[in-house]
């Protein structure tokens, strides 16, 4: 049985994690070309919306998820805590080439180590994973797909923006990769 402050500890963890990353990699304009489109603020209003709907119907009965509470425990800390490892290894793996706004380094090159080797955003991959965990700690369907469906939909919109400025940035050497990986899901997607 794990206990419910470790798991609220846990929870709380995803939060500051995307502080830090938000307050530490922001790339300049003097040694990057930043195109963001604005991307990062629907991304950054999809998330707080969908995170305060996904607690407004936390404690609706009707939709509650059908399991037992140690069990939606243990797997949304499972989920939590392989989503931002993901996260962070992939963060770390592109080093200073990470950044929350769209940005191509002007020296950048493609990275096709680490997690890179297998999806072409596995920092996205880690996040959602993360954000499934933040739903099914809620414990309600209802919390469950108004967390991942948004947020889900204005990632794969930051997606497009960031692989428009790659391919445009990195030219073929990003065309090869990314003809032979994925977006999110190893072999699948």
């Amino acid at each position: 049985m794990i206990s419910h402050k470790l798991v609220s500890f846990i929870v709380l963890l995803f939060p500051v994690s995307e502080l830090v990353i938000g307050v530490s990699k922001r790339a300049s304009k003097k040694d990057s070309s930043v195109q963001d489109h604005g991307s990062l603020r629907v991304l950054l209003v999809v998330i707080a919306m969908s995170i305060v709907a996904g607690f407004g119907f936390k404690n609706m009965h009707s939709t509650h998820l059908p399991m037992p509470s140690d069990f939606t425990d243990a797997f949304s800390v499972i989920l939590i805590i392989f989503g931002l490892a993901l996260r962070w290894v992939s963060i770390l793996t592109l080093g200073r080439f990470f950044t929350v706004n769209v940005a191509i380094h002007h020296d950048q090159y493609v990275v096709e180590s680490g997690p890179y080797r297998f999806i072409r955003h596995p920092s996205y991959s880690g996040l959602l994973i993360a954000f499934l965990g933040l739903g099914i700690y809620l414990a309600n369907w209802l919390s469950v797909l108004v967390i991942i469906i948004p947020i889900t939909w204005a990632t794969l919109n930051r997606i497009n923006k960031e692989e428009d400025a790659l391919l445009a940035g990195l030219g073929p050497a990003y065309k090869a990769y990314y003809d032979k990986t994925k977006r999110l899901i190893p072999w699948l997607y």
